[in-house]
C-alpha cells in the first residue's frame, strides 16, 4: 500500500490522499440500491443518491460519448432512470476535493426486480419506435426459395434440430449454416452481435433466423438487447425473428423483416415445402396448356378473317378511298361555315373592343377619380390636423412629467457618494457621510451632520 504523508497537512492534501486510499482499497465494486434525489442538469450527467432502509451514498452517471440521455448498459437495453427504481450498479468510489464528499461514479447498472425490466424494455420499445425502426416501410421481403439460410441461436437444445430436420424436410437441397451463440446471460447480445457480422461476412446467406425457445423476462433479455435491435435494422440479409413462444414479443420481433410465433414456424416460413411446389407447379402446367390451346384457336379464327380479306385487296383499298374523300368533303365543309360565321361577328367584335378598350375604360371612370381624388385630400388635411393637435398634447403631458419640471418647484434629488444612488430613506446615511443634491439648475455636495428618525 501507497504511504501517506505524515505531519501536517492542508485541506486539499488531505482529501486528495483520502481519495488514494478510497482508489486502492475499492477499485471497482458492485452495488446494489433505490434511486433517490435524481436530477438531470443540462450537462446531461445523471446525479442521484443511492440509498437502502440505513444508508445512504451519493452516485453519478457522466453523459455518454453519443449524447444520449439513456444510460447505456452493457446487459440489457438502454433504460431511463427514475426515482424509486432500483438498480445494481457498478462503479468505483471517488472523492470530490472541493467539497471533501465521496461518491460513486458509475460505468454500468441494470433494473432489479421484474417491474424494472418491463419498465425498461418498453422505454427503448416507444424509443426505437419513434425513430423509425420498426416501419414496415423499411423492412424486407423474405425470399422465396432461398438456397442458404443463417440461423443464430444455441447449438445444443431442440431449437436448432427443429430448423434444421424442418428445412431439410420440406426442401432437402437448402443449405443451413449455423452461428452458434448463447442465448441467455450477460454475454449473449454481444454474441448475437457478433454473429450478425459473422454471417454477412460469411457471405451468400440469402435469409437469417434469429431463434431461441421461450422464457422469462430475465431469460429473453439479450433479445431485448438495443445493440441486437440494431444490428437486425441494419442487416442487409432479411431477418426472421422466432424468440419464444407465441405470446412472447421481444425488440428483436420489431426490428425484424418477419415474426414467427415459433422457431419451428420461422424454418416452415423461411422454406417453401417441395411437395406444395411440385403441386402448384403441376397445377400451372395444366393452366399453361389450357391457355395455350385457347390462344392457339383464338389465333387461328383471326388468321382466318385476315385471309378472308387478303383474298381481294382491292375492295378493301376502294372502301377506303371512298370513306376518304367523304371525310375530305365533310371537312372542307365545316371550314368554310366556321369562316363565314367568324366574319358575320367580326363588326360586333370591333365595337366591343373599342368601348373595351383602355381610353374608353380611362373616359368612363373620369368622374369617379375625382371624387375619390377630393376625398383623399379632404382626409390628409384632418389626419394632419389630428397629427398636430396629438403632439401638442403629448409635449405639455411630457414637459408635466419632466424631472426638470419638479425641481423647478424647489425639489431636489440626492445622492450618494461615491456611488451616485438615489436616498429615497434615511436610514441609508449615516453622520459624517458625504452626498449630493441636484435642484433645478446646478448641484452642491453636503456632509450628514445628524439623522432624524421618522
Amino acid at each position: 500500500m501507497k504511504e501517506m504523508t505524515t505531519g501536517i497537512l492542508t485541506v486539499s492534501e488531505l482529501n486528495k490522499q483520502i481519495g488514494d486510499l478510497l482508489e486502492i482499497r475499492f477499485d471497482l465494486l458492485w452495488v446494489e440500491g433505490e434511486v433517490s434525489n435524481l436530477r438531470r442538469p443540462s450537462s446531461g450527467h445523471l446525479y442521484f443518491t443511492l440509498k437502502d432502509e440505513k444508508s445512504q451514498i451519493r452516485a453519478v452517471i457522466f453523459k455518454s460519448p453519443s449524447g444520449s440521455k439513456a444510460f447505456r448498459n452493457n446487459r440489457l437495453p438502454l433504460f431511463e432512470l427514475e426515482e424509486g427504481m432500483r438498480i445494481l450498479c457498478r462503479g468505483r468510489l471517488a472523492v470530490y476535493a472541493p467539497r471533501g464528499e465521496y461518491q460513486l461514479i458509475l460505468d454500468s447498472a441494470e433494473p432489479r426486480g421484474t417491474g424494472a425490466l418491463q419498465r425498461a424494455y418498453e422505454q427503448l420499445k416507444l424509443r426505437l419506435q419513434a425513430e423509425g425502426l420498426f416501419d414496415p416501410l423499411r423492412k424486407k421481403p423474405i425470399p422465396y426459395l432461398p438456397r442458404k439460410i443463417g440461423v443464430i441461436t444455441s447449438p445444443t437444445g431442440a431449437v436448432i434440430r427443429d430448423i434444421i430436420s424442418i428445412a431439410k424436410r420440406r426442401f432437402s437441397s437448402v443449405s443451413v449454416v449455423v452461428s452458434p451463440v448463447r442465448v441467455q446471460g450477460a454475454s449473449a447480445a454481444g454474441e448475437i452481435v457478433q454473429a450478425f457480422q459473422d454471417m454477412h461476412a460469411f457471405g451468400g446467406i440469402d435469409v437469417l433466423i434469429l431463434a431461441r425457445g421461450g422464457g422469462s423476462l430475465e431469460d429473453l433479455a439479450p433479445f431485448n438487447d438495443e445493440r441486437v435491435a440494431r444490428i437486425i435494422a441494419a442487416s442487409t440479409i432479411p431477418v426472421i425473428s422466432a424468440v419464444g413462444h407465441e405470446t412472447d414479443y421481444t425488440i428483436a420481433d420489431f426490428a425484424a423483416d418477419l415474426r414467427a410465433p415459433t422457431p419451428s414456424a420461422a424454418a416452415e416460413l423461411a422454406v417453401p415445402d417441395r411437395a406444395e411446389l411440385k403441386l402448384r407447379l403441376s397445377g400451372l402446367q395444366t393452366r399453361l396448356a389450357k391457355a395455350g390451346r385457347r390462344k392457339l384457336l383464338q389465333d387461328q379464327e383471326r388468321l382466318y378473317l385476315h385471309q378472308e380479306r387478303l383474298k381481294n385487296p382491292q375492295r378493301l383499298i376502294a372502301g377506303f378511298r371512298l370513306s376518304l374523300d367523304d371525310r375530305g368533303e365533310r371537312l372542307l365543309s365545316l371550314v368554310k361555315e366556321r369562316i363565314s360565321r367568324e366574319k358575320q361577328n367580326l363588326p360586333l367584335l370591333s365595337l366591343h373592343l373599342r368601348q373595351a378598350g383602355p381610353l374608353g375604360m380611362v373616359r368612363s371612370s373620369r368622374p369617379e377619380i375625382d371624387i375619390l381624388e377630393n376625398r383623399l385630400n379632404a382626409a390628409i388635411r384632418r389626419f394632419f390636423q389630428q397629427s398636430r393637435k396629438a403632439w401638442a398634447l403629448q409635449a405639455t403631458l411630457l414637459e408635466s412629467l419632466s424631472p426638470l419640471a419638479v425641481l423647478s418647484r424647489g425639489y431636489g434629488i440626492v445622492r450618494t457618494l461615491p456611488h451616485g444612488r438615489i436616498v429615497r430613506n434615511a436610514d441609508v446615511l449615516s453622520p459624517g457621510d458625504s452626498f449630493e443634491v441636484q435642484v433645478f439648475r446646478g448641484r452642491f455636495r453636503a456632509v450628514v451632520e445628524r439623522i432624524f428618525p421618522e
